[in-house]
């Protein structure tokens, strides 16, 4: 996608989008912080109205990543763009690894409170793992990704991790 074909389709000169974006990655940046704002929020939207105890907070952090505003055909796209710019530009890897950070601490704040410090740590790394992965692959299937599924997966995943707490 040009900057030009943004402006296309947003109905504006290309010189608007140049003068707020400066290029591409100036809008992928701009676009992404606003997809991880939606991301947080419905991660605190979901953790709020989520029972106190760490598995429905869990299940609560995971139900977030795959929310409806993380699963559309654009942001998905914006999400695989971002995450292949992020290996050469500094700015977009600091927004990677402050929504990496971000999440794997909302993980092991919870693990945590039902699992030793280490182990909650190492599930909190697998969990966040999980996720992604289930992410990536639905987003690579080429069609609207099964989301009610990658929930299941990850619900195994927590509740095989809290069995054993």
């Amino acid at each position: 996608t040009t900057l030009a074909s943004v402006a296309q389709r947003a109905n504006i000169s290309t010189g608007i989008v140049s003068h707020y974006f400066g290029d591409k990655d100036g809008l992928l940046e701009a676009t992404m912080r606003h997809v991880l704002r939606d991301l947080w929020a419905a991660t605190t939207r979901r953790r709020t109205n989520a029972r106190k105890d760490p598995r429905a907070r869990l299940r609560a952090i995971a139900a977030a990543n795959f929310d409806d505003t993380q699963v559309s055909a654009p942001v998905m796209k914006t999400w695989l763009a971002f995450w292949s710019q992020s290996m050469h530009d500094p700015m977009l890897k600091r927004l990677q690894h402050v929504n990496t950070r971000r999440l794997h601490s909302n993980l092991c704040a919870e693990f945590a409170k039902a699992l030793p410090h280490a182990k909650a740590r190492e599930a909190a790394s697998g969990l966040a793992a999980l996720i992604d992965g289930l992410w990536l692959r639905g987003a690579l299937a080429g069609g609207p990704i099964d989301t009610r599924a990658a929930l299941k997966l990850a619900h195994d995943y927590i509740d095989l991790l809290l069995a054993s707490a």
